[in-house]
């Protein structure tokens, strides 16, 4: 499968930020700074990710017809289907589990788990903008 690090990558990134997320939401008081630097260390490793990205899109641009839904969320036929439940599938698991957790602690470290799929976002991108399938850019009429 193309790509096999960067979908290697959203998952142990996804797994991480699980195992710490739910950890801090049982025990706050062991886990709730872990969980912090987790989501922050992700969150910004999905900034560079997206930045990334977005210069490999801007590029493959001048030849290629690339649109943002293609690029960041994989859809239309941008990515096979096994790739796209991939990442697609850890990005969601990100989205739920950073939602819920956020939400069984309220007003806490927690809080920060709601950035995490900026790293979901990121891989989709830097998978997209690498390896995707886009038609040919057409002369503006």
């Amino acid at each position: 499968m193309k790509g096999g690090p960067i979908i290697r990558a959203a998952w142990w990134g996804t797994a991480g930020f699980v195992a710490v997320a739910v950890a801090a939401a049982i025990a706050p008081e062991v886990f709730a700074t872990a969980a912090l630097v987790v989501d922050v260390a992700l969150f910004l490793a999905g900034c560079v990710l997206f930045a990334i990205a977005f210069v490999r899109a801007a590029a493959r641009s001048r030849t290629d017809a690339i649109g943002i839904g293609g690029l960041f969320f994989l859809a239309g036929d941008v990515a096979p289907a096994a790739v796209r439940r991939h990442l697609v599938g850890a990005l969601a698991v990100q989205t739920v589990v950073g939602l819920a957790t956020a939400g069984v602690r309220l007003y806490t470290n927690l809080a920060a788990g709601t950035l995490v799929p900026v790293f979901g976002l990121g891989l989709c991108g830097l998978w997209a903008a690498r390896y995707g399938t886009f038609g040919p850019r057409t002369a503006p009429k």
